[in-house]
């Protein structure tokens, strides 16, 4: 058993860098990855998206594997971020202790399913675009992360909407402690899809501009793709490696108040931080930066700055949304933000909720403006909330 959980190892793609050191660089410069989608037909191609800028052929390519086996663009994107964090973490023998994988996904390979769908129907079709059928199934992704990177002990899939890669990383870090795994490369990973965006825009919560978190004028979210993965290593693995961060808090709740709204008092928010807190043993006053879920929906910041406010009070620490960097990456957000959110840690850093311009009447507070470097950034809180009022926080402290 371990008491402590470190990480050490991060990676990510997204629209703003396909690995940690590109996007640590839009970070600083404040450029946003959102902007025309090129890689699915759709009449939505108006609506900005945080895409990747890579075919999925070209993602083969990155990935380093064989163009003749079936990849859906969801498990290329969790492969090539899994990499870079496993490589981080300087390990080149998952075999040497008890490693496990835990993948958070909300619609697996969807993408694939929607090109080779109407060929699926016609009986008289045959080839290889038949065996990619399987990719659709949300563990798919996970399995073929797992064979690729050679990791058998232990692998699970979590698929919990918005929040899913976040509570994989909840997952890990209980499986450590128990003393089940020695180390686990958790994250997550998600493709745009025609179905993802379709459905968001049936909701009515797609911002036609570039989305504008804790705005008064915020109309929605804008979709986003991509990966992000952390290594999570026992005190007994990770002595003598760069300890990175530790996981020191985390908590899962439920809003229990609607299958895709959030409730106005942020009840489920409010308990998942206030858990994740009380885990830590921390004071609301010793969290140094909130790297906030921040969809730009209306119900959802009012939500969640309602229950920040009642953890906070008058004292609300630093707090920003990165998707008006990258998109809602639905199911991969919590993993690549729990990057994010170590690398404040690492530089000292705060970074700036773009595109934001009037005070919410409903909030006290107003998000971070402008990047702040050689900052003391000592604990950062992450939350993920999804659909279902599935609530997440993850708490990362200095070393």
């Amino acid at each position: 058993m371990s008491k402590r959980v470190f990480i050490t190892g991060l990676g990510t793609i997204s629209a703003i860098g396909s690995n940690v050191a590109e996007s640590l660089s839009s970070l600083l410069q404040g450029e946003t990855g959102i902007g025309t989608l090129k890689n699915i037909e759709t009449k939505l191609a108006h609506m900005p998206v945080g895409e990747v800028k890579f075919t999925t052929e070209e993602l083969k390519v990155k990935a380093g594997v064989s163009p003749e086996i079936p990849h859906s663009r969801t498990d290329l994107l969790g492969l090539i971020a899994a990499q870079e964090a496993l490589k981080h973490a300087g390990i080149d023998d998952v075999s040497a202790f008890k490693t496990g994988i835990i993948s958070g996904t909300s619609v697996g390979g969807m993408s694939t399913t929607e090109q080779n769908w109407k060929a699926y129907l016609d009986l008289s079709k045959s080839g290889a675009f038949l065996s990619e059928i399987e990719s659709h199934e949300g563990g798919y992704s996970t399995e073929k992360i797992a064979d690729s990177l050679g990791i058998k002990a232990y692998l699970n899939t979590i698929s919990t909407a918005c929040s899913s890669s976040s509570n994989a990383i909840l997952l890990g870090a209980r499986l450590i402690k128990s003393g089940f795994l020695d180390r686990v490369v958790a994250g997550g990973t998600d493709a745009l899809s025609k179905f993802t965006m379709n459905g968001f825009n049936t909701l009515m919560i797609l911002d036609e501009e570039l989305c504008k978190p804790f705005d008064q004028n915020r109309k929605g979210l804008n979709l986003g793709e991509g990966a992000g993965f952390v290594v999570l290593e026992s005190e007994k693995t990770s002595a003598g490696k760069e300890r990175l961060a530790e996981l020191v808090g985390y908590a899962n709740t439920n809003d229990a108040y609607h299958q895709t709204a959030s409730s106005p008092t942020g009840e489920g928010a409010y308990l998942a931080i206030s858990e994740t807190l009380k885990l830590a043993n921390v004071k609301p006053s010793d969290v140094s930066y909130i790297n906030a879920h921040g969809t730009g929906t209306a119900v959802n910041d009012l939500s969640e700055g309602t229950a920040i406010e009642r953890v906070f009070g008058e004292n609300v620490p630093p707090i920003s949304s990165t998707k008006s960097f990258t998109g809602h990456t639905l199911g991969a957000c919590g993993g690549i933000e729990a990057v994010f959110s170590v690398l404040a840690i690492k530089h000292g850093l705060i970074y700036p909720n773009l595109h934001f311009k009037n005070q919410m009447e409903e909030l006290a507070f107003k998000p971070n403006l402008k990047l702040v470097e050689n900052a003391e950034v000592n604990l950062v809180l992450s939350n993920s909330f999804g659909f279902g009022g599935n609530t997440t926080s993850l708490l990362f402290s200095k070393v």
